[in-house]
């Protein structure tokens, strides 16, 4: 059985538990400025007719909320900016589509994987994004390159056995139109809850696993008590806070949880939780225009770092980097950070990117490897082509 070309399919590993939106009775995309803010309004007149939405922004969608940004969009691209599609409930237990898939094929799903960027080019870039950090432009920005490679076979079977690799809370497999997506992201951007909560988990430094438990243990250590780790960490929970502070009410804003250590089967990273208690009468609109993208993954101050990186990388983000989640009708919400994204496009080719936070005593070295570790999740340990 192949994937429906019309279906959204979440997994929480963790739990196990699966959440699949199929045959939905609109799907808004939008490709342009104008389809974009009419597509926004589209979901929130769908939401307030008791519907369900389940879909993405990608991340130059973030561009639009600021008219100093709003020209770096590229309009009409393979991968849309907004795709959501509307409805009327999730799928109940026990459907095809939510069923796991083995995967029959002998060779890899994806194939000759070949970095954007040389070292050198890399460096290059690096060197440049550093001026700005000495400068004092930015304090931290996220520097991220794509790499393509060569997909063949079932998504819907890649997905779970990417599974396998390297299990996330915030799995997700969409077909609704474009690229069909595949993301393992470990990453909360954010969620609510009917009672008006609101909670973001930025997650900023990261290290390798050990060879074994006690390695590991002193990595995890070391983490939580390296300066370097906790000042990238904290810059990003700053942003956060003030982000989330501009639609939440004054007083609720809490950190119940700083600096804690996340370890998936190929790394550690360092996560942070920030909480508060949202206005009323917030629309869909407003809660993104606050928040989007999210500031892990741009950088700080956001709308000087992002500035920075449209002028250093080549090529847009597009699904990476932006949100995947869905809309409760009763307005519960959840995101993730499109971290860990391949976007499958019907020629063949595949893509993903891989990146990190850079500060001021980042080194070209460090960072580069730490990319080419980040891509595992993807392709294992296939070689990558510079």
């Amino acid at each position: 059985m192949t994937i429906s070309r019309s279906c959204i399919l979440f997994r929480d590993d963790t739990t196990g538990e699966v959440m699949l939106f199929a045959d939905p009775a609109e799907i808004i995309i939008a490709r342009t400025r104008a389809e974009f803010f009419a597509g926004l309004a589209r979901m929130e007149t769908a939401k307030t007719e008791g519907k369900w939405l389940a879909g993405y922004l990608s991340y130059e969608a973030g561009y639009l909320f600021e008219e100093k940004l709003a020209g770096f969009v590229q309009e009409n691209r393979q991968t849309p900016l907004l795709c959501f599609g509307i409805f009327d409930a999730p799928k109940k237990d026990g459907h095809p589509l939510a069923q796991p898939k083995q995967r029959l094929d002998n060779e890899e799903f994806l194939k000759a994987p070949k970095a954007a960027w040389a070292f050198p080019a890399y460096k290059e870039r690096f060197e440049r994004l550093h001026r700005y950090l000495r400068q004092g432009d930015c304090y931290q920005a996220n520097l991220t390159m794509p790499i393509e490679a060569r997909w063949n076979g079932d998504p819907r079977a890649a997905f779970w056995s990417l599974i396998e690799r390297q299990p996330v809370k915030y799995g997700a497999l969409i077909d609704l139109g474009g690229p069909v997506i595949l993301s393992r992201s470990p990453e909360l951007f954010f969620r609510t809850d009917e009672e008006g909560w609101i909670e973001t988990h930025p997650m900023k430094g990261t290290a390798k696993r050990g060879a074994d438990a006690a390695e590991d243990e002193a990595i995890v250590a070391a983490m939580r008590h390296d300066m370097k780790t906790q000042a990238e960490n904290r810059m990003i929970v700053d942003l956060l806070r003030n982000d989330i502070s501009r639609i939440t009410k004054v007083g609720t804003l809490d950190v119940p949880k700083l600096f804690e250590i996340e370890t998936y089967p190929t790394l550690h990273q360092m996560v942070s939780h920030v909480q508060a208690k949202l206005l009323l009468d917030l629309s869909i609109l407003d809660i993104f225009a606050a928040l989007f993208p999210c500031g892990s993954i741009t950088g700080a101050p956001k709308l000087s770092a992002m500035h920075i990186l449209h002028e250093l990388e080549d090529t847009p983000r597009d699904a990476y980097c932006g949100a995947i989640g869905m809309i409760s009708p009763a307005g519960a919400m959840r995101f993730s950070v499109a971290i860990r994204t391949i976007s499958l496009f019907d020629d063949g080719k595949a893509i993903f990117n891989v990146g990190g936070g850079i500060v001021f005593d980042s080194t070209a070295e460090a960072e580069y490897e730490e990319c080419l570790l980040k891509a595992r999740f993807a392709i294992g340990d296939q070689e990558i082509a510079r």
